[in-house]
């Protein structure tokens, strides 16, 4: 059921989004040139490595200069970049992700590789026992607010606690997130 909701969801946006998404990477095209997505290995389902794409809202050589977590006056965040992170349009691209079935809508947020020396080793099975999400149940309730343990807390509840009731709830905060608060 959770998958066909997750098609069903994904299709429809991005085919409802598909304007918003031209205009995004038409913006980051003319901004530097530089390449429209940003492509990250990122650990999914079972600990199966994918690549997660987003539209590209940092410098091209972003990776290099810094870790794997930005703050909110990070410089290596362009112009544009800003935008389409305080919309989250810059996550519009992993709709693709959610149809391809490596990512579905709702799920914790998808770790890099060098995350998982931040759980134990029976978190980390909890954690790889969901599908990953463009949303969760962090992003929901506090957005960039979360300390990485307050994060964690929460991406384990998930795990522990998911279902299509719990996603509706998500999806929910997670709207309401995005219209009155703003940010990532």
């Amino acid at each position: 059921m959770k998958r066909a909701l997750d098609l069903l969801i994904a299709g429809a946006a991005l085919l409802l989004l598909s304007p918003l998404m031209l205009g995004a990477a038409l913006a980051v095209y003319l901004h530097d040139r530089g390449p429209v997505l940003f492509r990250q290995r990122r650990i999914g389902r079972g600990g199966d490595t994918f690549a997660m794409y987003k539209f590209r809202s940092m410098v091209t050589d972003a990776e290099r200069r810094g870790g794997y977590s930005t703050a909110d006056n990070d410089a290596r965040i362009t112009p544009v970049g800003r935008l389409l992170r305080r919309t989250s349009v810059d996550e519009l691209p992993q709709l693709i992700n959610v149809l391809k079935g490596d990512m579905s809508i709702v799920g914790p947020r998808p770790d890099v590789p060098a995350q998982q020396a931040l759980y134990t080793p029976a978190q980390w099975r909890l954690r790889c026992s969901v599908r990953p999400g463009i949303t969760g149940l962090a992003q929901a309730t506090s957005r960039s607010a979360a300390t990485p343990e307050e994060r964690t807390a929460l991406d384990l509840r998930y795990a522990r606690e998911a279902g299509i009731g719990m996603d509706m709830k998500i999806i929910l905060l997670t709207m309401k997130q995005v219209v009155t608060k703003g940010g990532n």
